[in-house]
């Protein structure tokens, strides 16, 4: 087991690895803003303009379960420096490109240098802190993943509209520069003592059920589901590529992911946990602005800033979790789960007519269940797993929790198109022109082109919210499995007697 850190360098080596991660989780949503400006400077389309997003995420599953092996392979400190760097530089092309193809190319290569840094940054932090401190100096580092992606809009707006939206890429220069020097000046040499060979079938069989389901899931809506030959031919393989990763990760001699990971009770119950609040998180972070906007008609910076409350929430989390000491981190967990269930019980009141405060009050209440769930659930999972298998454990944690949260937003983003169309219809079939109400409330919009198309669009802005509303009963499903999960875990005790606190994913 590799000594933790003197303690005079245990600061700057924290500041260096929550710059890299907070670089990494901001352009996660960053970019999000500056699409339309994007589209126009690079000449796209609509559904062109969505791979410079889709690219990274892509990038990303498929380099975050190759962390741990990374991890084992080669020194920390030099792979850690050498993908901040790597990110650092794919930004500034990313910056530079001047048309689609090379911005789609350059963001794929970001995600791929970008990916390991969030486990792996984890696993540094661990090699860093002494066991007691590891809840407090994670509560940290969760503060900046947390924060980064719910601030990216308003910085990215901010970007685009007084510099350009090439900036949204500069940004990560300075960062990237300043972390990359801690982590050259601070952080030691030292491996983790995890070297094996790399199994080629699991990390592909891996790869193609996650692919395979996302894109099933992701295409399902517009082919009509199973209908449709290509979502068929997605599902069987992502069923056959999930039976050969299971299979053969049972029976083979040296497994993709170490088997006493899986034998791990309370790391299995928390990557579970962890599925379902990359559920929440993610279809939160998804939903909310296009509410904002389609919806509500609120402009950008006002959506961007209408995020902050929920920021402000997640760090008073922190700030909290980071102070309970010896506490049951269960206690906490239970405690998120009612605020985050109170959160979406107000977004489920919401209507056309609701004002900022309202939405402000909610978003800030959300943050505050899902910083005192996120960072005790992560540590009641690694409180158990040994040194030189946690940076293959938060890879597959971390794995666990964006697959959680892809899947969310595809299963959401499908109920919301399916429940608008069923609530048009529905709404649309109680507008009869004959009815004195009817003629009373809409006059005559019904005899003109312009009134009917007003009027359309007014149906479609209520079915939208009716389905919202709806997406958020499903939400409220999921915050009762993650409560249930509670119940599944033990707390941890190492040899002092003293309670084991682990990572923050």
């Amino acid at each position: 087991m590799s000594e933790p850190a003197a303690a005079s360098r245990r600061g700057p080596i924290t500041v260096s690895v929550m710059l890299a991660t907070s670089m990494v989780a901001l352009d996660q949503t960053i970019a999000n803003v500056a699409l339309p400006h994007i589209q126009g400077s690079v000449s796209a389309s609509l559904e062109q303009i969505g791979w410079v997003l889709t690219s990274y995420i892509v990038a990303m599953a498929i380099m975050t379960p190759l962390t741990g092996w990374l991890s084992g392979r080669f020194s920390r400190k030099y792979l850690f420096l050498a993908l901040i760097l790597g990110f650092t530089v794919c930004s500034m092309l990313c910056g530079v490109a001047t048309s689609l193809p090379q911005l789609v190319a350059f963001r794929f290569l970001q995600g791929l240098f970008g990916a390991p840094l969030l486990p792996l940054s984890q696993a540094v932090l661990f090699d860093t802190y002494p066991p007691e401190k590891h809840s407090q100096a994670m509560a940290i580092w969760g503060g900046g993943s947390m924060l980064a992606p719910i601030l990216g809009p308003v910085l990215g707006g901010w970007l685009t509209e007084h510099l350009s939206w090439r900036w949204v890429f500069f940004i990560n220069l300075p960062i990237g520069i300043i972390a990359a020097l801690g982590v050259w000046l601070f952080i030691e040499d030292r491996r983790s003592g995890l070297s094996k060979p790399f199994d080629f079938l699991g990390y592909g069989s891996l790869i193609l059920f996650m692919g395979g389901l996302q894109m099933m899931l992701d295409r399902g809506p517009s082919l009509d589901w199973f209908s449709s030959l290509e979502i068929r031919i997605e599902a069987a393989l992502a069923a056959i590529s999930l039976w050969v990763f299971v299979a053969h990760f049972m029976t083979t001699a040296r497994p993709f992911f170490d088997r006493k990971l899986a034998r791990d009770l309370n790391f299995m119950s928390g990557a579970l946990y962890a599925f379902f609040l990359g559920f929440l998180m993610v279809t939160a972070l998804a939903l909310m602005p296009t509410l904002m906007q389609q919806v509500l008609g609120y402009p950008v910076l006002t959506a961007g800033f209408l995020s902050v409350p929920r920021g402000l929430g997640t760090l008073l989390a922190m700030i909290i979790v980071a102070r309970m000491g010896r506490l049951d981190p269960r206690i906490s967990m239970l405690i998120g789960s009612m605020f985050y269930g109170l959160s979406v019980w107000q977004f489920m009141g919401f209507d056309l007519t609701m004002n900022q405060h309202q939405f402000g009050f909610a978003t800030f209440v959300q943050g505050l269940g899902m910083g005192l769930m996120l960072v005790p659930a992560t540590a009641m999972a690694f409180a158990s797993v040994q040194p030189n298998l946690r940076a293959e454990g938060t890879a597959l944690f971390s794995m666990v929790r964006n697959l959680g949260g892809s899947l969310g937003v595809a299963i959401m983003q499908a109920q919301l198109v399916a429940n608008t169309g069923i609530m048009h219809s529905s709404l649309a079939g109680h507008i009869d022109p004959s009815d004195p109400v009817v003629r009373a409330d809409l006059g005559d919009k019904l005899l003109t082109t312009t009134g009917l198309v007003a009027v359309d669009a007014e149906v479609t802005r209520q079915a939208l919210m009716v389905a919202y509303l709806n997406d958020f009963r499903l939400m409220i499903a999921a915050v009762i499995i993650c409560f249930l999960l509670v119940f599944m875990m033990r707390r941890h005790k190492n040899s002092a007697g003293e309670a084991a606190h682990a990572t923050v994913e």
